[in-house]
């Protein structure tokens, strides 16, 4: 598996700036009423949700996301559960629809991520996989996205075995990158959107 070409990024990033940019004026009133709803279910804690993740080339950034989990409970699990009690009603509206990835606009203006891609994982994690998981590392020869391949062919993420399952979807990803594979993963994305398919 080679990384993109020069052109292939250019390409990537010709599509990241026309969508993001627009997403992020569309978007507005919505991220302003997600602070409001976050506030007022989770007073406890702050509005967005920060991690250093890896991206491109191992290198880690910090990913911005909207919270959906509350921080005033004792409970700690790296994967999502199916009525995880640390997520509040918000929140669980936000996952089902992916609206907590809205932040993650500003990482792609700033180049961290693509619109489309592996997903960042917890740099935590990453360390692990990278052990367990053969080829793993495979992963970082690209940009992360925001939604990819793996996201919208195989919507669960709650162990090992699951990452293990997406991973055949992102290394498919990158060796079959086409402009149009990044289009048909940005229309599936919508329609799990749509769908309320997302965790």
């Amino acid at each position: 598996i080679k990384p993109f070409s020069k052109f292939q990024y250019f390409l990537k990033r010709v599509i990241d700036f026309s969508i993001a940019i627009p997403l992020l004026v569309i978007s507005a009133p919505v991220m302003l009423y997600t602070a409001y709803r976050i506030k007022k279910e989770s007073p406890d804690g702050g509005v967005f949700f920060t991690q250093t993740r890896i991206g491109k080339n191992a290198k880690p950034f910090t990913c911005i996301k909207f919270r959906t989990m509350r921080t005033d409970i004792d409970y700690f699990n790296p994967y999502t559960q199916e009525n995880d009690p640390r997520i509040f009603k918000w929140g669980a509206i936000m996952r089902k629809t992916r609206i907590d990835e809205l932040p993650q606009v500003f990482n792609i203006l700033k180049g961290d991520i693509s619109l489309t891609g592996p997903r960042a994982e917890w740099n935590k994690l990453t360390q692990e996989y990278e052990k367990e998981i053969p080829y793993y590392n495979q992963r970082h020869i690209v940009k992360p996205g925001i939604t990819g391949w793996a996201q919208v062919m195989f919507i669960e993420g709650r162990s090992k075995d699951d990452t293990r399952q997406k991973l055949m979807y992102d290394l498919y990803y990158i060796k079959n990158w086409s402009l149009w594979l990044e289009i048909k993963t940005i229309f599936k994305t919508i329609w799990v959107m749509i769908g309320g398919k997302g965790l």
